[in-house]
This record gives structure tokens, sequence and C-alpha cells, in this order.
């Protein structure tokens, strides 16, 4: 194996892409990777990948509806999070009566 130009080859590779985090499509691979799979990576590995051909480059409409989908997930997992931090307190009738009157008192003093 030609060290050299296959590092040249990585090199040429991760210039040439445009993005800091490409997105990628999988390939079929004789190890079992599965074909059809996005994964957003850095430049560098989208380079290797792109090189070693387990990866191609996703089209511009995969891309962007593989984005908006992290997106949703993200803002459905941030709704979760500020739904465990309500916070409520069931109080009787005559607990309540007992902080009216206790306000009160504190007004008059």
């Amino acid at each position: 194996m030609d060290l050299k130009g296959y590092y040249r080859k990585i090199r040429e590779a991760e210039s040439s892409l445009g993005e800091e985090f490409p997105i990628l499509r999988s390939l079929a691979t004789e190890e079992g990777g599965k074909a059809g799979r996005l994964v957003e990576v850095s430049r560098a590995v989208a380079a290797r990948m792109l090189v070693d051909e387990i990866a191609e480059l996703a089209s511009t409409d995969e891309a962007a509806e593989f984005r908006s989908g992290i997106e949703r997930a993200r803002e459905k997992e941030q709704e979760r999070r500020r739904a465990e931090q309500i916070q409520f307190t069931i109080l009787a009738e005559r607990d309540i009566d007992v902080l009216r009157k206790a306000t009160r008192n504190a007004r008059k003093d």
C-alpha cells in the first residue's frame, strides 16, 4: 500500500470539503457496514471515510432533513427537561388560611 498516496488523497478530500461538519451517507461494506445511514462528522473523519469508500457525501436535501431532525430532537429533549423542572405543591384549604393569617400578621408588625 502506498501510504504517501493514501494520505495525500485524504488531505485532498479534506481540503475539498466545504463544511466544517459534513453529513455523510454510509455505504455497505464487507465488514457489515449498513448502507444509507446518515452521520455528521468532522472534516478529517469525513475525508478518511470518503477515501476508504465507506461513505459518500449526502445530498443537500438529505443533509437539510438530517439537520432539521436533529434540531427537532434537541428541542424535544429541552422541552422534556423543562417539564421535569416544574415543581408544584398541593395545599389544603386550612394550610392556605394559616399562610394568609401569617401574612396579615406580618404586615401589621
